[in-house]
Formats: C-alpha cells, structure tokens, sequence
C-alpha cells in the first residue's frame, strides 16, 4: 500500500445466476434491529466492531428512547439521526446503493432495503413490518444472524441464488 494512501473496505459476494456485488457500507437502524426498549441487544457491539474491518458502519437512529448518547457509546459508533423513512432512504441514495447493504425491522425501513445492493429485515422481539419484508432481499433471524451474513457470505450465497 502507498503511504497515504486508504485502505477501501468492502466485501464482494458473487451469487450464481444472479450477479455479483460489491458492498463497501452496512447502514443499520437501530430500535428494533440493533436495540430492543432503547438497550443493545447482546453480543451486537463486538459483531458491529467484526464488521467495521470490512465495511463502513452506518447507525440511523431516531432516538424513540431518548438514551442515543449510552447506545452510540455501547455500540462504539456515531449515531446519526434520522426521522423518517424517506432520509434513511436519502441516506442510502448518498452513499451509493449499488454498495450498500441495509439492516431493518420496521416500515420506515423498507425504502431503503429496498433501495440498497442487498436489503436485509432482520426479526427481533420487537417485530418485523410487512413493508420492511417486502422490501427485503433477505430476513434474518436477530442481528448477530443479519451480521453473520455477510461475515460468512456462503449463507448468502446459499439463500440467493436462483
């Protein structure tokens, strides 16, 4: 590597019959996907740190539990506030969505799961709207799982592939 030169993070996952794709951010929401009640779910801080070695981490949050300052130190990311559906889709679009794969749970999840390279809805206690189902290219069964997806591509490949 070139001194001064930075290191481009990604994962490539190539699904058979279906292309291949190049991911460079992991963009997250977090009550219901990350946190259930406004609490990290266990376990998620050391996944997200695993991920940050191989994608960018994108937290939105809109800070229904009002505790944003101890979940951006749990997690060890910096939140970034988002309200509605349409500026997590934004969001999406400014990163590129052709690299971007996008974790969610509920309703004002679904335009950028669908919008992103790979949409991932992830199932935890507090539920999962249709419309983020719908939007998904995949669902998950808590978030250490929706991680481990892309941390062990294969899974993906596995259910992906036509």
């Amino acid at each position: 590597m070139i001194e001064g030169e930075r290191c481009k993070l990604a994962i490539t996952i190539d699904i058979p019959l279906r292309g291949s794709v190049e991911l460079q951010h992991a963009v997250f929401d977090i009550n219901g996907t990350l946190a259930i009640d406004g609490t990290a779910i266990q376990g998620v801080a050391d996944r997200l740190k695993t991920l940050a070695d191989h994608l960018s981490v994108h937290l939105l949050t809109a800070g229904t539990h009002d505790n944003l300052t101890e979940l951006e130190q749990t997690l060890g990311f910096p939140l970034h506030i988002i309200h509605r559906g349409e500026e997590k889709m934004r969001y999406v679009q400014q990163l590129n969505p052709a690299t971007v794969v996008a974790f969610g749970n509920g309703s004002n999840d679904a335009s950028m799961l669908r919008l992103a390279a790979l949409g991932i809805a992830v199932i935890t206690p507090e539920g999962l709207s249709t419309r983020a189902l719908n939007g998904a290219d995949v669902v998950a069964y808590g978030p250490i799982n929706a991680i481990d997806l892309l941390l062990k591509p294969r899974r993906l490949v596995a259910t992906l592939r036509d």
